[in-house]
């Protein structure tokens, strides 16, 4: 194994480390800072990976998702935070304890690496921890919504299986088109907006971001 599919598993290592602090962050402002944290690991993979597989291709993926990801989307979620006052930052009882949700991240990431082992693609011989990672952060991003009861928060979730695809896709087609990258940093960017502005709407209405609050139907 190169020393650069080294580099981009061992980063792949820290970008689970980075999601598991998303979701087991208490307070949305310490999320949205993981999350650009944990953008910018996935940045400096694409970049590794460009280096290691000569792909022109990524040094641009690794530009769009440090716009979109690192600035753009954390500015969102802060400025929903800025928007909504203190109510967006009350700290509310997770479904899981975090010992519970670093279990069962642990347990993920297992499975995964399980499933990805019989993968015989050329390009995925080398990065098969990565692409566990990748694989295993659909299922921690559905650990995070399916944890939380902040609802801003469980945004969260979809930005962690999106990042996920996103790793995968770089490792499995390093040199696929830009505009496949750009059309998946867009979506996510419109899906966040659309989102938060449904998690106003709710806050204005009912006065709550507790999704625990949201259970009953109203006649």
């Amino acid at each position: 194994m190169t020393t650069g599919y080294v580099l981009v598993n061992l980063l792949g290592c820290v970008l689970v480390i980075t999601s598991t602090l998303v979701v087991l962050s208490r307070k949305l402002r310490t999320a949205a800072f993981m999350y650009a944290l944990q953008s910018l690991v996935l940045v400096s993979m694409f970049v590794a990976l460009a280096f290691t597989t000569g792909s022109v291709q990524l040094f641009t993926w690794a530009a769009t998702a440090f716009v979109t990801k690192v600035l753009l989307v954390p500015g969102i979620i802060l400025h929903t935070i800025k928007k909504l006052g203190p109510d967006a930052d009350v700290e509310l009882k997770t479904k899981l304890s975090p010992i519970a949700c670093v279990i069962l991240v642990v347990l993920e990431l297992i499975i995964c690496y399980l499933a990805v082992m019989n993968i015989a693609l050329p390009t995925a011989a080398e990065v098969h921890p990565a692409l566990a990672i990748s694989l295993a952060h659909f299922f921690i991003g559905l650990t995070c919504i399916v944890s939380q009861r902040n609802i801003v928060k469980q945004v969260f979730g979809y930005c962690l299986m999106e990042n996920g695809s996103h790793v995968t896709l770089a490792l499995l087609a390093p040199t696929a088109p830009h505009l496949v990258e750009t059309g998946i940093a867009t979506d996510a960017v419109f899906a966040v907006v659309i989102m938060v502005i449904i998690a106003m709407k709710i806050h204005r209405v009912n006065g709550t971001l507790d999704a625990h609050n949201l259970m009953d139907l109203k006649g």
